[in-house]
């Protein structure tokens, strides 16, 4: 890329930055991560060997920005769910030290939840622990256990269900 080139991508992003993170924060709902992602976007228009040949610089910047936009949600599917910490109300409350009566407790509904799971049948089971305890997809699980994608959601479905009623009697 030519210093003009990088001295127009620079303009640019200078002035699309803002319009960057915000597109970020409506699109994602990603507050936090939004000026990152914004930065990335400058960070691969940076690596392009020249931008002589892109008509519209700035639809450009907002077509990388979209296709990062698609990456960032997979990667968070893939993750799970993410919790806003802003939007949380009683974030004062998890500075607080544990104590030996839920260290107790803790154990108590682990061991509980073991025996619960283990009252399910082996593919149920399975889908339930790939998808919560090492986060697979629905087609990740679908693949290692060998049966369909609505076949993971009817296991997971009836798992959920299983536990939440037996470890509701714990309670």
């Amino acid at each position: 890329m030519s210093a003009a080139q990088h001295v127009l991508l620079e303009r640019l992003f200078e002035e699309r930055r803002h319009s960057l993170a915000e597109f970020f924060r409506r699109r994602l709902r990603a507050t936090a991560d939004a000026a990152d992602l914004a930065q990335e976007v400058y960070l691969r228009m940076l690596r392009l060997p020249a931008t002589s040949h892109i008509d519209n610089p700035e639809a450009y910047l907002f077509t990388v920005a979209a296709n990062l936009a698609r990456e960032y949600a997979v990667l968070e599917r893939r993750r799970g769910i993410r919790v806003r910490t802003e939007d949380c109300e009683g974030t004062r409350h998890m500075v607080q030290q544990p104590t030996f009566e839920n260290d107790v407790d803790t154990s108590a509904r682990v061991e509980r939840l073991q025996e619960v799971l283990a009252q399910l049948s082996p593919k149920c089971r399975a889908a339930v622990l790939l998808q919560y305890k090492h986060g697979l997809s629905y087609d990740e699980i679908a693949t290692q256990l060998g049966v369909s994608r609505n076949m993971v959601k009817k296991y997971l479905s009836q798992g959920l269900a299983h536990c939440r009623r037996r470890m509701s009697r714990l309670a």
